[in-house]
């Protein structure tokens, strides 16, 4: 079963709050979107971490309800 846009950023957003969220589907298939997503959470994190962080707000649907997202994570410029 796939997921749709505003799941996956409805999940965003609980787990980060302030995150402003752009969310594409890439295939039109329900199971490919590209993220884009802003967070003061990610000051300090890296890449690696940021993402670390989407895959956990997103509590085991990767692979599964998702089958693929590409990430693009920053913190917000001061």
């Amino acid at each position: 079963m796939a997921m749709n846009a505003s799941e996956i950023e409805r999940l965003i957003r609980e787990a980060l709050p302030d995150a402003r969220v752009e969310i594409r589907d890439l295939a039109g298939d329900g199971d490919h979107y590209a993220a884009n997503v802003v967070s003061s959470s990610f000051k300090g994190k890296s890449r690696v971490q940021q993402h670390q962080m989407i895959y956990a707000a997103l509590k085991g649907r990767m692979g599964g309800e998702l089958h693929a997202l590409a990430l693009q994570t920053s913190a917000p410029e001061d």
